[in-house]
């Protein structure tokens, strides 16, 4: 069987060919959709990730997520998070292939680097919860954390709510001053401020941090506009959270995965509270949502391989309309499937 290979090369192209705004919609639009029908229950939750941490001078972990649709495929991302990769190696901070499967035989269909489509499906996760929770005026978007992840989370949401300007707060001043560069493409008047003056002014709220476990949180509890919304997004292994439990305790919760969220999400901090609903249960029913509008909301994002199968989805849909990926026969198919050395040339 041959396996198709998106390169480095081909993701670029389809990033110039089909540009950064389609892609992006149609993976709000089709994560959506996806959302509703999980929370309908015609789809099956992913299984929580498993994987390795790493302590010491190189910390870190290596999680694998899979995500199967039975008789279809299964999709399965190996995804590491580096915090010190970009001071020792030069290399994002998340690395990461994801792979396609046939779910009959199990052989190898598509494989391609998961960087780019997991830094947009996380935007995107942010922007479906946004859609729904946040007012649909907001204006003011405050990051906490300016790096990857902070410029798909400011590109999704200024693709659902009417963004004039971005608040962006980083411990590290190099990331946080050259944040409006890389976000240029969009438009808006970016400010480098510190935490508490953007909690207080946002109208929506992205943490994207790679604070270590335990040395939460990454913002006050302090002032703030009764109705932010956060979509808190770094708190992706155990002990790492960002969020300040007073603004947790006044919040409505909902959560991406809610077979992660109590082990890697914000709901650590949370463990004598029942788990808030799941964002596939208010895309279900988006009128569920409306009553949280006006007041404090948050997402819980953990990351979910159901979302990692959509998203390679799209990105295998654009690959194929525009002709992109190498074929290559990388699984082993013997002349006597009965010997495993008669492997033809």
């Amino acid at each position: 069987m041959q396996t198709k290979i998106l390169r480095q090369r081909d993701i670029k192209q389809i990033l110039s060919v089909v540009g950064r705004d389609a892609i992006m919609d149609r993976l709000i639009d089709d994560l959506h959709n996806g959302f509703a029908a999980l929370g309908r229950g015609e789809l099956a939750e992913a299984p929580p990730r498993s994987g390795f941490a790493r302590g010491g001078e190189v910390p870190g972990v290596i999680e694998f997520m899979p995500y199967r649709v039975p008789g279809v495929a299964v999709t399965m991302k190996t995804i590491s998070y580096s915090p010190h990769n970009y001071r020792r190696f030069r290399l994002p901070t998340v690395v990461g292939t994801v792979s396609r499967l046939d779910d009959d035989s199990g052989s190898l269909i598509a494989f391609a680097d998961a960087a780019v489509i997991t830094a947009m499906r996380t935007g995107a996760v942010s922007a479906i919860a946004s859609r729904l929770l946040a007012r649909p005026d907001s204006a003011t978007l405050a990051l906490i954390g300016a790096g990857a992840q902070a410029v798909t989370q400011a590109h999704a949401l200024s693709r659902v709510l009417p963004i004039e300007r971005i608040l962006v707060s980083d411990t590290d001043p190099d990331h946080a001053e050259s944040f409006a560069g890389r976000v240029a493409f969009l438009g808006l008047t970016v400010d480098v401020t510190g935490p508490a003056a953007a909690v207080a002014a946002a109208d929506v709220l992205s943490t994207v941090t790679s604070v270590p476990a335990g040395e939460g949180p990454v913002l006050p509890a302090g002032p703030r506009l009764p109705h932010l919304h956060v979509n808190a997004t770094g708190a992706d292994e155990p002990g790492k959270t960002e969020l300040p439990r007073p603004l947790l305790d006044d919040a409505f919760i909902c959560v991406d995965h809610p077979g992660q969220a109590r082990a890697e999400g914000e709901f650590q901090q949370l463990p004598d509270r029942d788990l808030g609903p799941s964002l596939a249960s208010l895309c279900a029913a988006p009128s569920s949502a409306t009553a949280h509008v006006d007041s404090l909301s948050v997402l819980d994002s953990t990351g979910s391989a159901f979302a990692d199968h959509i998203a390679f989805d799209v990105l295998l849909g654009f690959a194929d309309e525009l002709g992109l990926g190498r074929k290559a026969a990388i699984g082993a198919a013997p002349e006597d499937v009965l010997d495993p050395y008669s492997l033809p040339w």
